[in-house]
């Protein structure tokens, strides 16, 4: 493709070093659609006629077709990358006229499109995913709807609240990961092609009508800028590690539950394995690899930030680099997503456990808020309060067994109906405000995440 200036070929070792075929010939259907419309645009340029372009376009289906049928036509090739692969086998089906394709166009601003009309594809995946998982979240919470944990902050147990809550928390992570996975593919969608190497085509092509045909929103405005621009990828593995992250936290979270200690969940047989050594064991080796997992997508991220932390301005081959860690975060989080779907749909909640667990020192917070409701200040009551507990702990019992006249002897305000509030339902139910644990809130939340859900599963 660049021979003509050079005396001697490629070293054969470089070549290979060189080479992206390997990895980019996932770009293959979009370099077809991609050439259809630049073929298209030439004709409206008066490069080629109406007949060349229509033999073109048709070749280029050809190409399409013969490489899903047969992808070893792909992995054969020796040519240097998608787009070199694509232009040779052109010419070998419509001779000469194939090697017009070309004209005004570099393979900076291809890949740049190319790779664009990936992430949008690919971003619609990945919310559809999600979609799934979700379904499948607030398909959990609906089922245990009225189920009642222990809420824990730093690892202990702080205030009861509704499992069904705790699910919905989950939800609302993966709801705003779809967010910036949109926010990256609307980032995406611009056109470069008519942008050439650096400077513009120097043909009046109708860039318009190649985002058009290629159903792009817009063009970009700077061709310089244009042929260099990775941000959209950037955005994209920022969302997928952020959606990584949050498929750990939600692993973390499962194999804790599911632990004897816990026991609070029954890991399904279908995404579990054993041991080769203990015949009773029931590991969760799918939300452990999910965890650890992570790690690579975060790797992607990092790498194609420090292959853009000190690019001067316009193409550089530095940026082949970015392709291999967008192909595998990209992959390996929609198996991550599709695996964390499945395994929360079949997963079995112990709602007696979990209410067991709730024990007296969720409600301490529920005495404070009784002497507060009397008038006393909050630093106050949180300190009376704690002097309850604490003697509840020196006698050995649940604080809310004392005797009312132990418990007054903290404050007079104490009364017989300090009983009717220390209970867990009393407690759930106070928590009666926007976004709260308590049960006629979480009945609107789950209404509202399958408008959510079903929003997203129609792509908007």
């Amino acid at each position: 493709m660049w021979g003509g200036r050079f005396d001697e070929p490629p070293d054969r070792e470089f070549y290979q070093f060189q080479r992206s075929l390997g990895f980019d010939a996932q770009l293959l259907p979009q370099e077809i659609a991609a050439s259809r419309a630049w073929a298209a645009a030439l004709a409206g340029a008066g490069i080629l006629t109406a007949a060349e372009a229509a033999s073109i376009r048709a070749a280029l289906e050809e190409i399409d077709r013969a490489a899903r049928q047969d992808p070893t036509g792909v992995s054969a090739s020796d040519a240097e990358d998608v787009h070199s692969f694509v232009e040779s086998a052109l010419i070998a089906r419509v001779g000469e006229l194939g090697a017009k394709l070309h004209t005004g166009r570099s393979r900076n601003e291809q890949v740049a499109t190319d790779l664009r009309l990936y992430l949008r594809a690919g971003a619609r995946d990945a919310r559809s995913a999600l979609a799934c998982l979700l379904r499948g979240l607030v398909g959990l919470a609906k089922r245990h709807e009225s189920a009642v944990m222990p809420g824990m902050t730093h690892m202990q147990p702080a205030q009861p609240i509704l499992f069904s809550h705790f699910a919905l928390a989950h939800a609302e992570a993966f709801f705003r990961d779809g967010e910036r996975i949109a926010d990256a593919a609307r980032q995406a969608d611009a056109c470069a092609l008519g942008s050439g190497a650096l400077a513009g085509t120097a043909f009046p092509i109708d860039r318009a009508g190649i985002a058009k045909e290629l159903e792009f929103g817009r063009i970009t405005s700077n061709s310089l800028d244009a042929v260099g621009d990775r941000d959209f990828a950037a955005s994209y593995l920022f969302a997928l590690a952020l959606t990584a992250a949050h498929l750990s936290r939600l692993a973390e979270d499962f194999i804790l539950f599911a632990s004897a200690a816990f026991g609070w969940m029954e890991l399904p047989d279908a995404y579990s394995t054993g041991s080769s050594l203990m015949p009773q064991k029931k590991n969760p080796d799918c939300w452990e690899l999910i965890r650890g997992k992570t790690g690579r997508i975060y790797g992607a991220l990092f790498g194609l930030l420090t292959a853009m932390k000190g690019l001067p301005s316009s193409y550089n081959r530095d940026l082949q680099e970015d392709k291999e860690p967008l192909f595998a975060a990209h992959h390996e989080t929609l198996a991550m997503l599709h695996v964390a779907g499945g395994a929360v749909a079949a997963t079995r909640v112990r709602e007696d456990r979990m209410r067991a667990a709730a024990g007296p020192e969720l409600l301490a917070t529920e005495a404070a808020d009784y002497l507060v409701r009397k008038g006393v200040p909050f630093r106050r009551a949180h300190e009376i309060t704690g002097q309850v507990v604490r003697e509840a702990e020196r006698a050995g019992k649940p604080w809310t067994e004392l005797p009312l006249e132990t418990i007054r002897r903290f404050s007079p305000l104490f009364a017989e109906d300090l009983r009717a509030s220390l209970t867990l339902d009393a407690a759930l139910a106070r928590r009666d405000v926007h976004g709260g644990t308590a049960p006629a809130r979480i009945r609107q939340a789950l209404a509202d995440a399958e408008t959510r859900v079903a929003r997203m599963e129609s792509g908007a």
